[in-house]
């Protein structure tokens, strides 16, 4: 009988070929590898024919003790991250009739509060943090185009490290970006962004690029694709200028654009295909950072609140 480690070696192998996204790959790398090795060093399971449900259980009842360096928690989020990485292990390992189905069925995921999305720029803080960016440097220009085309579109930062010269249309002013599950969709790019884009394209980055056959739209050193902790640690640098206390991330512009959109009155339909959201579920924690606006339109155009 083969061993969990294999597998798990097996599996990540498995999600690279189908393209997963780089975050997912890392979580299950990470998240599975401490679950099997929690799994040894408790209960010494190292291959799937000793795995019993107990396991599982235990386990979740591990996560749901765990504290974090700080004495913490774990968030709601953290576990359910978790689950979510081991349990797509278990059902590849059912596909392959190391495990049951029903093993399944114990993975579920615990409820997490209704919470209010967090780290969610206003326009006035947006244009603050924009503003902190010096453009009088390659990498400079190349990070302001960045930010623009994150906040104009609220593409992920995944699909914008991943875009190509050719995934950009100037005549139309869209782009095409690759999203969750390989799925292609076509977004609009705003006059700000396109043509801070085709500066960048025109005048900066032929000078950082040695090989004109590269294809990808934002490079760092050595032709290079920009790495997330690249970008993430200068968006904190010009937050940090800007004067801004909250934290900045490259996901915060995508929250700013959807709340700014839902703000203005967009239809919730059109935010989800920009978004490429598979249901409008996962917007209804944004209509509610809207409920200040709601108010203030209630006490302006609600006949009750004109009597007095």
């Amino acid at each position: 009988m083969r061993i969990l480690h294999e597998l798990h070696q097996e599996y990540l192998e498995h999600i690279r070929r189908r393209n997963f996204s780089h975050n997912t790959q890392n979580a299950s790398r990470i998240n599975v590898s401490r679950f099997l090795l929690w799994l040894d060093q408790t209960y010494k399971v190292q291959s799937p024919d000793r795995l019993c449900i107990k396991h599982l259980y235990a386990w979740l009842q591990h996560l749901a003790e765990h504290q974090t360096k700080k004495g913490l928690p774990l968030r709601p989020t953290s576990v359910n991250k978790n689950i979510e990485n081991v349990r797509q292990f278990f059902e590849y390992l059912s596909t392959q009739a190391y495990v049951q189905r029903g093993f399944l069925d114990v993975l579920q995921r615990v409820k997490e509060p209704d919470l209010l999305p967090t780290s969610v720029l206003t326009h006035v803080q947006v244009k603050k943090l924009i503003a902190s960016i010096k453009t009088d440097s390659h990498a400079g220009y190349r990070d302001r185009a960045m930010v623009e085309l994150l906040y104009s579109t609220g593409i992920r930062i995944q699909e914008l490290l991943t875009l190509k010269i050719v995934d950009v249309n100037f005549e139309n002013a869209t782009a095409i970006v690759l999203g969750k599950g390989n799925k292609q969709r076509m977004v609009p790019i705003g006059k700000t962004a396109l043509r801070h884009l085709r500066t960048y394209l025109i005048a900066v980055r032929p000078y950082v690029c040695t090989d004109r056959n590269n294809p990808f739209l934002f490079l760092g050193r050595g032709d290079r694709q920009v790495h997330y902790m690249t970008l993430l640690r200068a968006i904190h640098a010009y937050a940090k200028a800007a004067g801004l206390e909250i934290n900045v991330t490259p996901h915060t512009f995508r929250r700013s654009c959807t709340t700014e959109l839902i703000r203005s009155g967009a239809n919730m339909y059109h935010v989800k295909e920009l978004l490429g959201h598979a249901n409008l579920n996962t917007l209804k924690h944004y209509v509610k950072l809207t409920i200040n606006d709601l108010k203030k339109t209630h006490e302006k155009c609600h006949p009750r609140e004109k009597d007095e």
